[in-house]
C-alpha cells in the first residue's frame, strides 16, 4: 500500500524522533544555510562544555541539601589544558590529597566534572536525589567533588575511603547533540589499576537521554548486584529491565 508522504514530510517525522542530523537540507550540492549554521552551534557548544569549569561550592551546596556529608578532591592535573593532553594524571590524586574515612562503607559516591563539567552541574544533583531512596540499607562514604577527573580518579578516592565500591558520576565526551550528558560508572573493590573492564556504566543520562528515575532505578540494581555478587564489569550483566518487568505492580525495585 502506498504513502502520500514526500520524502520532506518523512524526514520532518524523523527529526521529530532524534535529535540525529538526518533529511538535511541542500541548496544545489552544498548543505543549506541553516543546518551549516546549526551545526557549527552545536560544535561550539560542544568545545565550550570541555573547557567549562566545575562550580564546586554551588555542587556541595546542592550534596548538602539532599542530607550527605561531602569532601574535596583534585587529580594531579595543573590546568585544562594538561587534562587534556595527559589523561593520566586526571587518573591520579593529587599528592596533598588528604581523604579521611569515618569507617569502611558500602559505596563512595564521586562527583567529578570530567570533560563536561556542565553535566555534572545540571545532572548529578537530580540524579543524587533520585538514587539515595533507592541505597536505603547501605552504608554511604561521604560524597566526593572531585576536579579535574577521569573516571579510574574513583579508584584510588574508593580506596581511601575504605569503600566496597565506587560510584562515579561524570560529565561524558560532549557530543554535536548532547554537551551535556552525564555517566555513571560503578566498579567493586576500588583500587588504582581497574580497567575498564571491570566497571558497569549507564550513560547518557539527561532529560533528553535516560532520565533521572530510570537511570537512578538502573544504576541501584547495580550496585547492590555488585555489593551481592562481589564484581563488577564484563561479569555483571545489566537485566535491571527484565527484573522491572517481573515485579509485582508498585513495588520499588532496588529498595529495602
Amino acid at each position: 500500500m502506498g504513502s502520500d508522504l514526500t520524502p520532506t514530510d518523512l524526514a520532518a517525522r524523523l527529526r521529530a524522533l532524534t535529535t540525529a542530523r538526518v533529511g538535511l537540507g541542500r541548496s544545489g550540492p552544498a548543505q543549506a544555510t541553516d543546518d551549516v549554521l546549526a551545526f557549527a552551534l552545536a560544535h561550539a557548544r560542544a568545545r565550550d562544555a570541555v573547557h567549562a569549569s566545575l562550580d564546586a561550592d554551588a555542587l556541595a551546596t546542592a550534596v548538602e541539601s539532599l542530607g550527605h556529608k561531602f569532601l574535596r578532591a583534585a587529580s594531579a592535573v595543573p590546568d585544562r589544558r594538561t587534562y587534556l593532553l595527559r589523561p593520566d594524571l586526571g587518573r591520579t590524586l593529587a599528592a596533598d590529597t588528604d581523604l579521611a574515612a569515618d569507617g569502611p562503607s558500602d559505596l563512595a559516591i564521586v562527583l567529578a566534572d570530567g570533560l563536561s563539567a556542565q553535566a555534572v552541574q545540571a545532572h548529578a544533583p537530580p540524579l543524587l536525589a533520585a538514587l539515595t531512596p533507592r541505597l536505603r540499607g547501605l552504608t554511604l562514604a561521604p560524597v566526593t567533588i572531585a576536579l579535574q577527573a577521569r573516571v579510574a580518579l574513583g579508584d584510588p578516592i574508593g580506596q581511601a575511603l575504605r569503600a566496597r565500591a565506587v560510584l562515579v558520576l561524570i560529565g561524558e565526551r560532549p557530543g554535536l547533540s548532547s554537551p551535556d550528558s552525564l555517566g555513571a560508572y560503578l566498579t567493586f573493590d576500588p583500587r588504582p589499576g581497574r580497567t575498564d573492564a571491570e566497571r558497569n556504566c549507564v550513560s547518557n543520562i539527561r532529560p533528553e537521554g535516560l532520565g533521572y528515575d530510570a537511570a537512578a532505578g538502573r544504576i541501584a540494581w547495580l550496585i547492590r548486584q555488585a555489593l551481592d555478587r562481589g564484581l563488577t564489569g564484563v561479569g555483571l550483566k545489566d537485566e535491571s529491565d527484565l527484573v522491572a518487568l517481573v515485579q509485582p505492580t508498585g513495588s520499588a525495585v532496588g529498595r529495602t
